[in-house]
């Protein structure tokens, strides 16, 4: 089993990277960057940077959403030019479950990551996986 220089298993770290991202993304980064400039073991590195993109990856996605709920008065005046009907807080409350859909999955996919990352396994996100193979 491979350690830290703090002592503790590369799994282990890695985990509370993933645990960590549930709590905010400055002590995530914090942790990560300790990992990336500190720690040699290249999984753990690899899982440090992961980290990091899943919680922006979420980040962004709930910008764009955010971005649809702010244009929602734009959306009914646009209706309201052709004389048609728009419930706007139907709108709202889908962009309020879609919000609420993107969390719950944010908070399954970190969960599940750092349950695997305890045990030295990894799940393969795509895009995610496929742009840190890329430039790593």
């Amino acid at each position: 089993m491979y350690k830290t220089r703090i002592g503790i298993s590369v799994g282990l770290f890695a985990a509370g990277l993933y645990f960590m991202g549930l709590l905010g993304l400055f002590p995530m980064v914090l942790i990560a960057g300790y990992a990336l400039l500190f720690e040699e073991n290249a999984w753990l590195r690899r899982a440090a940077i992961k980290a990091v993109a899943v919680v922006v990856g979420f980040m962004v996605l709930n910008a764009m959403i955010g971005l649809l709920g702010n244009s929602a008065s734009l959306i009914g005046d646009f209706f309201n030019l052709f004389s048609r009907h728009f419930n706007m807080m139907r709108f709202i409350s889908f962009i309020s479950i879609l919000r609420n859909i993107v969390s719950i999955a944010q908070v399954l996919v970190l969960l599940l990551l750092g349950f695997k990352a305890i045990k030295h396994n990894d799940i393969n996100i795509g895009l995610i996986d496929n742009t840190i193979n890329r430039h790593m």
